[in-house]
């Protein structure tokens, strides 16, 4: 494994408090594995989409995927280079269940040399009845090209 990879591995939960929308949302990483990231995120009242079913909003559940996608190609990488979500889809199959832990995996499974293909999944009781699957493109070296010090206004 790569020094990054045992970095990530050691610190991997400062991966989402570093992000503060992930920290806010109350991301926790579980587990990293080469190329693989495994995390979840606990059902909270403030996080409900609907107050009458008691369902967490999609919005959550896309962020988490998003998030867990770039550490997903983060895990891959054999030298850190910074990424950028080029493409995102998510297909939303059912409501999770009110009051349950969405839990969600995702696998870098290809990387050229600029982008990274990923595929992940959001469930709450069990990985074969998902709630959402997503597929995701992420720019690699997401600076290149940018001048030092450049900052966008």
């Amino acid at each position: 494994m790569t020094a990054l990879f045992e970095t990530m591995r050691a610190h991997g939960q400062q991966i989402f408090d570093g992000v503060p929308h992930a920290r806010a949302l109350g991301f926790e990483l579980v587990a990293i594995e080469y190329a693989k990231a495994i995390a979840k995120v606990a059902w909270r009242e403030d996080l409900v989409g609907d107050p009458d079913t008691g369902v967490i909003a999609g919005g959550v559940i896309t962020a988490l995927l998003d998030n867990l996608c770039g550490v997903a190609v983060a895990a891959a990488m054999e030298t850190f280079s910074s990424t950028a979500t080029l493409d995102l889809r998510i297909d939303y199959m059912r409501a999770a269940e009110p009051g349950q832990t969405i839990w969600a995996e995702a696998h870098c499974f290809k990387q050229t040399r600029s982008v990274a293909f990923v595929r992940a999944v959001a469930y709450d009781r069990v990985i074969d009845d998902p709630i959402a699957t997503a597929t995701a493109a992420f720019m690699l070296n997401s600076n290149a090209g940018r001048k030092a010090g450049a900052n966008l206004k």
